[in-house]
């Protein structure tokens, strides 16, 4: 990865040349321009090449970006090793941001079919809560496919490798956030959160479940080209410096006032900058900022998937911590950052939704001659159509749905006493296959479907 370019020091350039630079406060021309970089939030590398007022220089009007920044600039209890204190600030932009995030994620999803069950809407969710575990392990390395791991979680079968094993360790952690949403975060939930996360995928197993130690020296290396993208404070202050995170996680005062969702992507910030373990760092920190949002009551965050739009561009998730570090510790690039892939998610989980009303119309019509089924029958028959290679058993019937054993069961019993499915038997386990005639069986001709179709 190529670094981002070292900002240049202002302060110096507006001591040196403050004469040149003050007439150009009041301009428009300038102030357009400074509103424009603090819209986009642009670091000095790319905010060197945009096209300047006759008379200025691409570092005088650094000067005045930064004069804009510095002004509205909030301090955190986060400090990097040297002691200086991160900041933010909310650019107009994040305010549009949050209230779209306020309006869409803390109320009730809307359904233009006021008929479906909770199960059914239960059903539409399922299928981000595995896409999150899936993306954000395969942001720290898991190597499979999202087809391959999500057939693991939705079958249930044990994870075959290391990859695997991350994936199905992030699936229950998340689920395991549920527990402590009215608890205050303590160093045993979050060395409980990075155990479930890191099960069986360590070198060292007692590294599970505790702070990393000063014989455990961790860097956050580009795998690329190996060079040292951050260097996390000695774990000899780990300690106190937890007790801070853990202050600010806990606090409920509005003194000052931090957006729940500002406070909860500083926590995701926070603890990867600690990076307090061996391993399971950033996985823990996502699964932090997923436990405050919870906490908060934006409940709608379980089923976003943030991973799966932050592994599409990775190397800018990447360069959003490292713009924070390298510009005066202003953690607003990681905010901004952060804040867009949250809308990216949101957009794209109701687009799915939308998409899966539709698809249980469909379901309705084709199948609307076979009578008596449920809706969680009438989904399995329109996968069966599609994939008829597919098997399916209780388990992963139970795990696509959300459902009891006993429920389960008497789906796919019922489905194969009408002759729609195939019992079988491997080892213990019960399958039950698609039939080569299932079309036929439920008066499907192509000729049916299209009038079906058009109704």
């Amino acid at each position: 990865m190529k670094l981002p370019e070292t900002p240049p020091d202002w302060l110096k350039i507006f001591s040196r040349d403050s004469g040149e630079i003050l007439p150009f406060l009041p301009s428009p021309e300038a102030r357009v321009l400074v509103a424009h970089a603090n819209d986009e939030y642009l670091p000095w590398e790319k905010a060197k090449y945009l096209t300047i007022p006759q008379g200025m220089n691409t570092e005088h009007l650094w000067v005045l970006i930064k004069i804009a920044r510095s002004a509205k600039m909030q301090t955190l209890p986060l400090a990097d090793i040297k002691g200086q204190p991160f900041g933010f600030w909310l650019p107009d932009p994040v305010l549009r941001e949050l209230h779209f995030i306020d309006q869409n994620a803390g109320g009730r999803i809307t359904f233009d079919r006021p008929d479906l069950s909770p199960e059914a809407r239960d059903r539409y969710l399922i299928s981000s809560l595995m896409e999150e575990a899936i993306a954000s392990s395969q942001i720290e390395g898991a190597a499979t496919t999202r087809k391959v791991a999500k057939e693991m979680l939705r079958t249930g079968r044990p994870p075959k490798n290391h990859a695997e094993r991350m994936i199905r360790n992030n699936y229950l952690t998340i689920g395991k956030i549920k527990q402590f949403l009215r608890q205050p975060l303590t160093f045993e939930i979050l060395h409980e959160l990075q155990r479930s996360m890191t099960e069986g995928t360590l070198e060292d197993p007692s590294a599970a479940g505790r702070f990393r130690t000063e014989g455990e020296a961790v860097e956050v290396i580009d795998e690329n080209d190996g060079q040292t993208l951050h260097t996390p404070p000695p774990a000899a202050d780990l300690p106190a410096r937890m007790e801070k995170f853990l202050a600010f996680a806990n606090d409920r005062s509005d003194k000052p006032f931090i957006h729940p969702v500002i406070r909860g992507i500083i926590l995701h910030f926070w603890l990867a900058y600690e990076h307090p373990y061996v391993d399971g760092n950033g996985r823990t920190a996502r699964a932090i900022f997923y436990w405050y949002m919870l906490s908060r009551d934006y409940w709608l965050f379980e089923f976003l998937s943030i991973s799966r739009i932050i592994q599409r561009a990775i190397g800018q998730y990447a360069k959003a911590y490292l713009h924070a570090e390298r510009d005066e510790l202003d953690m607003t690039y990681f905010l901004v950052y952060h804040i867009r892939a949250i809308r990216l998610a949101l957009e794209e989980l109701h687009r799915y939704l939308k998409r899966k009303q539709e698809e249980a119309r469909h379901a309705e019509r084709l199948l609307r001659g076979a009578s008596g089924l449920n809706y969680r029958q009438q989904a399995l028959l329109q996968h069966a159509l599609k994939h008829t290679e597919a098997k399916y058993t209780i388990q992963s019937h139970r795990n696509s749905h959300n459902i009891a054993y006993g429920t389960s069961r008497s789906d796919l019993l019922d489905l194969a006493r009408r002759k729609y499915l195939r019992k079988k038997k491997s080892g213990r386990i019960f399958s039950f296959e698609v039939y080569e005639d299932l079309v036929e069986k439920l008066g499907l001709t192509e000729g049916a479907i299209r009038k079906k179709d058009n109704q």
